[in-house]
């Protein structure tokens, strides 16, 4: 598929989109993306205290409604709080540490940081008041773990998973006409899998409003016939009345093309569902001569679900579709539209290089662009549900998908995680088949796992009958799930015989849904245990594990094979296997955690693309290995290939059916260059030229950004004198931006401990030894006098509030770690008085223009280890005897500005992920390094 081809697709979808949305509008639906201005701050596992406050109040939010407290109540002053957007990942923007998980790449959070484990996330919404009547909900794509949600105090609901999404009704909490808080605390002290998963709320979050009578959330399913020229379509809507209507309503249903053309209609009159009930209407439409969606040409038609009232409209809901159809054959294989294709898929984890799992829509086109170029068209969500963004890059881009649930079982925690994910993701065409569990070694061989796959099985049916059902097995090919599962999922070859497996079951089809599990760093082509590096040659990685050729050619020379999905498309976080510590990444991938290439992508593109390929290497910088021999392989679809070095011919061979082309070369610098032959001409060649030393900065935009949008991904690379490319090249970068922010550097090196981000620390210091004295005049001291040692007591103990003095002087302490006059450390008071003077270290501080209860405090009055405040003022009084009094003066903020951005190359590249501000026209980012050039890009 061709770039060009991606970027007019998407763009006529999103027309369409834009069109929609305003219909929607007109209708009094309304979805609002509210991912900006949250602010943020860790609490604590266990000591309520750190976090808090929180859960510590005589009534809790489980014993009376509306109760929550610390930063669930509406009142919490969180102003010291980090301010950021999301989606947000905290676990990528910790250190490193020995100490933590291995299979989440050693990153300091979790169970063993309980600082770090608990995140609360607050922000400050208006309702109109217009708005009263209407169904108001908060839509969440996914946050990970274990989230609890508050709206003005009230606790709305548990989400134990972090894949699920998941909604709330808060229509009976809202403060109409005025403001609302949403409060949300994360616990990501638990694993779910075995890989990295970040840790917060890293997926998007929805404001939603809706008439009464509406279509249900994930209520509507197309299907679709197809007969000659005809589509007949099936458009299942269900209708939910959080109302008091009753009576007939109206079913409009329109299909539109991708330009926004009307190609059908349908219209039907049913009876409205009783009040909080829900009831589904089924209508048929016909589409002449569809464009089907496929792998080359994704094409998508758009469902209007208008629902009328006296012929007004009160809801309209979008469904983008696509008419195809899909068949496994137990003899040939997968069938997409009546046309045989193999699956060349890849398993993927969710995270990318610098941001974690916090993916903007931007980077997950761009993953899907980067499998596609390689030749891929199939991915297996590898193992959970994934963001819908995903799902959408598949659809639009041409991906076909394996959609996974999470956990194998039985139970409404297993069975309704699987019905949320379908019943989600079922109108999304890129998805073939459905898979209810993974390598589940427990019960995998035995009756139990035969019991389980049966009822998700047909459980699945239930939700959607058109498409078929699989389980990744790797604990053999024999019995249990492997002798009922509808489609075999074969987990490595090494694992079991599976030609025996298929002889015994004939009418099962089945496909690889792992293989390869290879080792490979980018640009090493010698081991070194010492470092942790693999060579990128493909090699067997274990005995019982296969290369990705021997893979490949298995699943390609058995036409009852549906294809292959290769362990992994991208190298993750976490599981660096076969090694520890300091390894952080896998090294798994055919591409690493930025998405840059390693070798094995050539050998893939020459077999599973469509364009003529060559690929030499390794590269050819030796220095200190004249003499010596180095292997160099050719991966390429020519029919022959002919190397050369310095002009010299070594040998033309000739190409085998997915294989690849090896000489044995004695290293001298110059150019090592490989041409292919087709039909015995010449059409491609491909060069491995001996560099100088690094002297220029080279940035430039990645191909790939094919979604137009905010976010871009850049390469960072440096160059010799004749602009080659350095392949060998490990300088470090340094960047600045104009018109926009960095989100993440990497650079694919899987021992790298390098930061990820770089964003100013922010560190909340307690008031601690809060004592008070009695004043006998109102008036205010501007300057702090001496007050006795001994008639210093216990702050607010046993107050009297129908008897209290004109005035208070109190007094506390508070420790600070260091005071560089580079930090900004900001006093934020919570009101303990009608007028206040605040004094630190007996120096009378002014508050800010902009905040009359935030003091800036100047560095020159501060001192590292123990500073006083002190704070005189006249009581508040209470209004009613029940009225509870603040008793907290407030917390000291420390911001340490963050150091530049930076990061080392490795191996000869380094990627870079901007963001450009809202109202910036261009955003402009410069590169420096010791002894090099300056670069500079600018992206419009």
């Amino acid at each position: 598929m061709k770039t060009t081809f991606v970027q007019k697709t998407i763009l006529c979808f999103f027309l369409v989109c834009s069109f929609h949305l305003l219909a929607q509008n007109k209708s009094g639906r309304a979805l609002i993306l509210i991912d900006k201005d949250w602010s943020f701050s860790f609490g604590h596992q266990y000591d309520t205290k750190k976090d808090f406050g929180h859960a510590e109040g005589y009534f809790s939010y489980l014993t009376k409604t509306g109760f929550g407290d610390g930063p669930a109540a509406s009142g919490f002053d969180d102003r010291a709080w980090r301010k950021l957007d999301l989606p947000h990942d905290w676990a990528v923007e910790q250190p490193f540490s020995e100490t933590a998980s291995f299979s989440h790449g050693f990153k300091s959070a979790g169970k063993n940081f309980p600082e770090k484990s608990i995140g609360w996330y607050r922000k400050k919404i208006n309702i109109p008041n217009e708005d009263l009547g209407k169904i108001i909900s908060l839509k969440f794509d996914g946050v990970f773990r274990n989230s609890k949600v508050f709206f003005n105090g009230f606790y709305l609901g548990t989400e134990e998973s972090g894949y699920n999404g998941f909604e709330y009704d808060v229509s009976a909490y809202v403060n109409y006409g005025g403001e609302n808080t949403i409060v949300v605390r994360v616990d990501a002290s638990m694993e779910e899998g075995w890989f990295y998963e970040g840790a917060g709320i890293y997926r998007h979050v929805y404001l939603q409003k809706t008439n009464p009578l509406h279509v249900k959330q994930n209520g509507t399913y197309v299907t679709s016939e197809i007969s000659k020229d005809n589509a007949l379509i099936t458009a299942e809507v269900k209708l939910e009345n959080k109302g008091h209507f009753k009576g007939n309503v109206e079913i409009n249903q329109i299909i539109l093309d991708a330009s926004g053309i009307q190609v059908a209609t349908k219209s039907e009159n049913v009876t409205a569902p009783e009040f909080y009930k829900t009831n589904a209407y089924s209508s048929k439409l016909n589409v002449k001569n569809p464009l089907l969606w496929d792998i080359d040409s994704p094409n998508l038609y758009q469902l209007i679900t208008e629902i009328k009232k006296d012929g007004e409209v009160i809801d309209s809901y979008k469904t983008s579709f696509g008419i195809r159809t899909i068949e496994f054959n137990p003899e040939n294989g997968f069938f997409l539209n009546g046309k045989q294709v193999k699956l060349k898929g890849t398993n993927n984890h969710q995270d990318h290089a610098g941001i974690g799992t916090a993916l903007p829509d931007e980077i997950q086109y761009y993953r899907i662009a980067k499998l596609k170029a390689m030749g891929s068209n199939a991915y297996r969500c590898s193992h959970h549900p994934p963001t819908p963004e995903l799902l959408d890059a598949c659809d639009k881009l041409g991906m076909l998908v394996i959609d996974e649930t999470r956990l194998m079982g039985i139970n409404e925690y297993h069975l309704n995680d699987l019905q949320r994910m379908m019943e989600r993701d079922r109108n999304h065409p890129s998805i073939f088949c459905w898979s209810v569990g993974n390598e589940e070694w427990q019960i995998e061989g035995g009756i139990t796992g035969e019991r389980i796959t049966n009822i998700m099985q047909d459980f699945s049916k239930s939700i959607d009958p058109t498409r078929p059902v699989t389980v990744g097995i790797s604990s053999g090919f024999k019995s249990g799930i492997s002798s009922v599962v509808e489609i075999m999922g074969y987990n490595y070859l090494g694992n079991g015989d599976i030609d025996a497996h298929r002889n015994q079951f004939k009418q099962q089809p089945g496909m690889g849904t792992e293989e390869g599990s290879t080792f490979a760093t980018r640009g090493i082509y010698f081991t070194d245990d010492a470092k942790h590096y693999k060579s990128a040659y493909d090699k067997k990685p274990r005995p019982t594990f296969y290369s990705i050729e021997e893979g490949w050619k298995f699943y390609a020379e058995r036409p009852y094979l549906a294809g292959m999905f290769i362990w992994t498309g991208f190298d993750y976080r976490g599981e660096p296997t076969p090694y520890g510590w300091p390894s952080v990444t896998s090294y798994f991938g055919m591409m690493d955690v930025c998405g840059f290439p390693k070798d094995n992508v050539f050998y893939l593109k020459s077999w599973w693309g469509k364009e003529p390929v060559l690929h030499v290497l390794p590269h050819w910088n030796w220095s200190g290995m004249e003499g010596k021999e180095i292997d160099v392989w050719a991966y390429s679809n020519c029919d022959e290939v002919e190397l050369f070095l310095n002009k010299k011919s070594l040998g033309k061979k000739k190409m085998e059916q997915n294989s690849h082309l090896e000489w044995k070369v004695k290293y001298t610098p110059g150019t090592l260059e490989a041409v292919g032959y087709k039909n015995g001409k010449k059409v491609l060649s491909d060069v491995q030229k001996t560099t100088g030393r690094a002297e220029n900065i080279k940035l430039s935009l990645d191909k790939e950004n094919v979604l137009k949008g905010n976010v871009s991904v850049l390469t960072v690379e440096t160059t010799d004198k004749k602009g080659l490319h350095i392949p060998t090249a490990n300088d470090e970068i340094m960047f600045s931006i104009k018109g926009g922010k960095i989100l993440g550097v990497g650079n694919g090196d899987p021992t790298s401990l390098e930061s990820d981000q770089f964003i100013d620390d922010i560190a909340l210091v307690a008031i601690s030894n809060f004592m008070e004295q009695k004043a006998t005049t109102a008036s205010l001291p501007q300057k702090l006098p001496n007050y006795s040692e001994k008639e210093w007591t216990e702050a607010f103990k046993d107050r009297d509030y129908k008897k209290q003095a004109p005035s208070y002087i109190y007094k506390g302490e508070f420790d600070l770690k260091n005071n560089s006059a580079s930090n900004v450390v900001s006093f934020f008071y919570k009101k303990i008085g009608v007028e206040t003077v605040v004094f630190i270290n007996g120096n009378k501080v002014e508050p800010s223009k902009d905040d009359s209860q935030k003091y800036v405090l100047n560095s020159a009055i501060l001192k590292e280890g123990k500073n006083t405040i002190h704070i005189a003022a006249t009581p508040l009084q209470k209004v009613k005897d029940w009225d509870v009094m603040n008793t907290d003066p407030g917390i000291i903020q420390v911001i340490t500005p963050a150091e530049s951005w930076k990061r080392k190359l490795f191996n000869g590249y380094a990627q870079i992920i901007i963001q450009k501000d809202e109202n910036a026209k261009e955003v402009v980012l410069s590169a420096s390094g010791k002894e090099l050039k300056n670069g500079l890009i600018v992206v419009k």
